[in-house]
């Protein structure tokens, strides 16, 4: 997937060197022709396989976390509903997988319409994804830090308003990759890439990197360095071990979620500019191009991981979980089984009762 990526343009010659697709490029100053070759192998080779097993396991996980929230938890607070909103997302992101996967092997054939579609949920994906987290560590910190008016602010009412407003607003800041990416024939092959105004390439291309730059790293980073070291300050004035369990989960997305996706951040941006910061010779673009496709692919691999931390850190995800799975696996392996699951089942059904869910201050998984 090349969507967070620009091309190259010399002039009135467009070239997609961010698809991998073609096999010659041009740099920014039009004085070297750089080979693709060995990029366009690489992604190939890499891509496709990484990515099949991101959907399989993205899908899965992100689809009991939307089972589990709706069934067992049922919306009961702002936290369950932007837990929902950030799995949406996730699907979101790996919805498009599929094509960009093929892509990476191929070329494009799904035609201009899916191009720009595409484009757009990828990163309608990638905004809502972490303004949900960014939402997720506000609502830990007013949770803690503020309870007095988060009795009346943490409302599911207002989660949905607030959702609907984050979606809104990674709508509007998806449109540019709806607007410039397009497909077209270039040289032999089908590519699927933003196009921007000749005369106005570059610097929608530096805007483009450092929006989601300040969008999908410092922003969030601000947030989070602040909310925490306020919460932490509380938590040591008053100790309880159930507001720590609720701490813990958010963080824990939070920082997995920079350690997927800051390398990509960082890789972009130093593509973008490799001209700027004299980074332009053949064998550093290369090594760029090289960078980005696999710092891409570790960042899309984040989808797959949140389900996968509710499960070792939420601990009433996993009870919520073994439910499930002792109702409508077990129960169609083993007659004798429904005897074992049903009591596990009371079980948790007994421990979380509405009256405590409205009181109950953890996030919901």
């Amino acid at each position: 997937m090349a969507d967070s990526l620009d091309e190259h343009m010399l002039e009135n010659y467009t070239t997609d060197s961010d698809s991998f697709l073609l096999t010659t490029e041009f740099d920014y100053s039009g004085a070297t022709a750089c080979t693709n070759i060995e990029e366009k192998n690489f992604a190939a080779k890499f891509l496709p396989p990484l990515y099949s097993l991101v959907v399989i396991f993205g899908l899965m996980g992100n689809m009991l976390v939307v089972l589990i929230l709706v069934k067992y938890k049922r919306l009961k607070s702002m936290t369950d509903i932007y837990l929902l909103n950030l799995a949406i997302s996730d699907l979101l992101f790996i919805f498009s997988l599929p094509f960009w996967a093929y892509y990476a092997a191929q070329e494009w054939i799904f035609g201009d319409a899916l191009c720009r579609i595409l484009s757009g949920v990828y990163l309608l994906g990638f905004y809502s994804g972490i303004f949900f987290i960014i939402l997720l560590t506000i609502d830990r910190y007013l949770a803690i830090v503020h309870a007095v008016f988060a009795l009346k602010a943490r409302t599911v009412t207002y989660g949905i308003l607030t959702s609907t407003v984050t979606w809104a607003v990674a709508l509007f800041a998806s449109v540019p990759g709806v607007i410039f990416h397009k497909s077209q024939k270039e040289y032999s092959h089908y590519t699927c890439s933003p196009h921007y105004p000749i005369d106005e390439a570059i610097n929608w291309k530096y805007f483009y990197t450092l929006m989601m730059n300040v969008v999908g790293l410092i922003v969030p980073m601000i947030v989070m360095i602040f909310s925490y070291s306020q919460i932490l300050k509380t938590l040591r004035r008053c100790r309880n071990e159930k507001k720590q369990k609720a701490v813990r989960l958010i963080f824990v997305i939070m920082i997995f979620y920079f350690i997927f996706w800051t390398p990509f951040n960082i890789a972009s941006f130093l593509y973008t500019f490799q001209v700027s910061l004299s980074l332009s010779t053949c064998e550093i673009h290369g090594q760029l191009v090289k960078a980005v496709q696999v710092t891409e692919a570790i960042s899309m691999i984040h989808c797959c991981i949140n389900p996968v931390i509710y499960a070792f850190v939420g601990e009433k995800f996993r009870k919520y979980l073994y439910a499930f799975f002792r109702k409508h696996v077990a129960a169609h392996l083993c007659k004798n089984c429904p005897s074992l699951y049903r009591e596990k089942l009371e079980r948790v059904s007994s421990t979380f009762t509405p009256s405590t869910a409205e009181h109950d201050i953890s996030t919901g998984l």
